[in-house]
């Protein structure tokens, strides 16, 4: 399946399945968040189609942005528990070992921003796929990485969803 079939079908889903539409996108954000899935998941451009989606219909944007920070808070934690789990060993395991400069460039952005790199990283297109799995690794406290992560998830599941969703569409609870 490629990804613009994959995007016009969740799309689609959320439209005819307005219920689900805040377990849909937390599972897409998941997969937005989830070290290496990520790669894989057209997630930016179906969250903007679901934010759009919710400007045009009657789809509540508090649920959904809700679903979408969940999600992405458990991919986050995923990858970073992995990291803590696997340290080093993490780096050699595939697709990780296929872009080792995906990997060093995580690396520098974790000793540089530490927890804070957290936040940042969640707007990075690229650092989102390694950042929390990196900061495991490096052995980033666990509080500093979650009130990152649960933090950053809000403002990112906002960002996302809101321009689709119209200026004032969030209202709308």
């Amino acid at each position: 399946m490629d990804f613009e079939t994959l995007r016009t079908t969740t799309l689609d889903v959320v439209r005819d399945h307005q219920a689900w539409a805040p377990v849909i996108t937390g599972i897409i954000a998941f997969c937005e968040s989830l070290a290496v899935l990520s790669i894989f998941v057209p997630a930016t451009v179906i969250l903007l189609g679901i934010g759009a989606l919710l400007g045009a219909g009657d789809i509540p944007f508090v649920p959904v942005m809700v679903g979408a920070a969940i999600g992405a808070i458990l991919g986050d934690w995923v990858s970073y528990e992995f990291g803590r789990y696997y340290k080093d060993g993490a780096k050699r395991i595939w697709p990780l070992t296929r872009y080792p400069e995906m990997v060093t460039k995580g690396e520098d952005f974790c000793r540089r921003w530490g927890a804070w790199g957290i936040f940042v990283g969640r707007f990075i297109g690229p650092a989102r796929a390694v950042v929390p799995l990196i900061a495991g690794i490096f052995l980033v406290g666990r509080l500093p990485f979650q009130v990152a992560n649960v933090t950053s998830a809000f403002v990112w599941a906002f960002v996302w969803l809101a321009p689709g969703a119209g200026v004032f569409g969030f209202l709308r609870a």
